[in-house]
């Protein structure tokens, strides 16, 4: 069995004089839960559109399971939530579920999609009258009602506050852990962080980083040392060995270093009380400016 599910060869996109993709390359493997990053304007929806057949390239190709997007999404073996998805007026969940699975030739039972979604206590209730978060549950389970392979996510938490993106994501994770592929763009840099297992950056329409969060974080370039500033001044602190940055925050020292054991060792020699000292990696937002603003394919 082939384990390449999306493949993106040297996508070319143009509107008017503007390159929205510009030799965009990207494969994804079965099983995996890919984010794509990237600033407005940086391509994602645009690839994204692409990889389900909705428009085509100017140049090169898109295949989805070895052949044309739309062939695989006639099928079903595609779902996808889009920005501009809407509703049927005043229809149900349930109804909007029924509506999904008679597109579909294998599509999952009733139940099992509303429990997927997080859904089964909401079955009878208008769409019109569902939460934001609720609502973007519903478009995940029109999305998954024809047990697709693979699903394709444009922006889904948009405008969800903190609980809602949760409960989104408890019931994404009901459907990898059967073995599904998922594609998604976020603005949530922490939530490519917490749910992806492969971090795709693109910038100016095409990749400039693919690797797993950790390593995408690592590309920032050093990690941070904090501790409490406890009286200690900090005089001096930005000429330790691999210091690129001193900021003090609540009365605690942030150090930004290219080499995190020199200048903790530095300290230490300095002498001093180091209270609730930490070391930790790069956040994944600092990465992420880095990447986007470097122009640097990594």
């Amino acid at each position: 069995m082939n384990d390449t599910v999306v493949r993106l060869s040297g996508l070319v996109r143009r509107f008017g004089t503007v390159r929205a993709l510009n030799g965009l390359d990207l494969t994804v493997a079965r099983g995996s839960t890919v984010a794509l990053l990237g600033p407005n304007g940086a391509g994602k929806t645009t690839a994204i559109s692409i990889m389900l057949g909705l428009s085509p390239p100017d140049g090169g190709s898109a295949t989805l399971f070895g052949g044309p997007p739309t062939q695989a999404v006639r099928a079903g073996r595609v779902g996808a939530m889009l920005q501009d998805g809407g509703f049927v007026p005043n229809a149900t969940v349930r109804e909007l579920i029924e509506l999904a699975r008679a597109l579909y030739p294998r599509p999952l039972e009733t139940a099992r999609i509303l429990d997927v979604a997080g859904l089964s206590d909401r079955a009878g209730r208008r769409l019109d009258k569902l939460s934001g978060g609720e609502a973007q549950r519903a478009r995940f389970a029109f999305a998954v009602a024809g047990h697709p392979e693979l699903l394709v996510l444009d922006e889904p938490t948009s405008a969800m506050d903190v609980a809602a993106r949760q409960a989104f994501w408890a019931a994404i994770g009901r459907y990898t852990a059967d073995g599904g592929t998922v594609v998604f763009s976020t603005h949530h840099l922490s939530e490519a962080d917490l749910f992806a297992d492969r971090v795709v950056v693109l910038a100016e329409g095409r990749v400039v980083a693919d690797a797993a969060p950790a390593q995408i974080r690592d590309l920032a370039g050093g990690r941070t040392v904090t501790f409490d500033l406890d009286g200690r001044s900090v005089a001096g602190l930005e000429s330790l060995p691999g210091v690129r940055s001193v900021e003090v925050r609540g009365g605690r020292v942030e150090l930004t270093t290219n080499d995190s054991d020199a200048t903790v060792r530095a300290l230490a020699a300095a002498g001093g009380d180091l209270r609730s000292l930490e070391v930790t990696a790069a956040p994944l937002e600092a990465a992420f400016l880095t990447l986007t603003t470097s122009g640097t394919e990594h």
